[in-house]
């Protein structure tokens, strides 16, 4: 692999080394569908729902208080502890997006008083990535390449979505492509099915090529598939 494929910018990547983990067919079809900056942001707050209320940051009134064991919700302020970003730009503009991606549900709540008292602060609830399949389908969204939850994408284009998804520096239009191409549609079919222009889909296999350090289609493929 060239040296391009195997830079990690770990501002950006999208799936934290500790998610790997938790990898599978459901959280890279997720991924799939988030901006690098929402796949940081959904990677870290399903992290921190598997660490003990006894570690949480006493400064945040939220964190910790609903399910007695783990974290299940999430200030702004929190968020951007967590990712280390600083940006409070970007921070709600990911949360904005993976709300309207139904991998968060926003709620308001009051703190600091009952009734009319304390203050109404905006908070997050993270949904596994189970759960964000199943939230989609109740709208009638389908996941990329429209797989099944229940029984999951077939073998073999299941180890194509991971594949795609731990390449730490494909954008998510240069992600849907690879895939499509591992389905063996054309240039033309895959521009029709994410709505671009045969030019589009050529600029981002160019670079899907140089970040898997392949030169034609068929080696691609081979990558993803071997």
């Amino acid at each position: 692999m060239s040296a391009t494929a195997s830079k990690i910018d770990s501002k950006t990547y999208p799936l934290g080394l500790k998610s790997e983990r938790s990898t599978g067919p459901a959280m890279a079809l997720v991924a799939l569908s988030h901006t690098p900056s929402e796949r940081r942001l959904y990677s870290v707050m399903l992290d921190a729902v598997e660490v003990p209320v006894e570690t949480s940051n006493s400064n945040d009134p939220v964190s910790g208080s609903l399910s007695g064991e783990h974290y299940e919700v999430f200030t702004v302020r929190r968020v951007m502890d967590l990712a280390g970003i600083k940006s409070l730009s970007t921070i709600r503009r990911g949360l904005e997006g993976l709300v309207a991606k139904h991998s968060l549900e926003r709620e308001s709540r009051r703190l600091g008083g009952n009734g009319n008292g304390g203050r109404a602060q905006i908070i997050y609830r993270v949904f596994k990535p189970e759960q964000v399949i199943a939230r989609r389908n109740e709208r009638g969204i389908k996941t990329f390449a429209n797989e099944g939850v229940t029984s999951g994408p077939q073998p073999s284009l299941q180890r194509v979505i991971q594949r795609v998804v731990k390449n730490r520096n494909l954008s998510r239009r240069e992600s849907e492509v690879a895939l499509c191409c591992a389905q063996g549609l054309t240039n033309a079919e895959i521009g029709a099915r994410l709505l671009v222009t045969k030019q589009t889909v050529k600029f981002h296999l160019r670079n899907v090529f140089i970040k898997f350090g392949v030169k034609r289609r068929a080696e691609l493929i081979s990558r993803l598939l071997m």
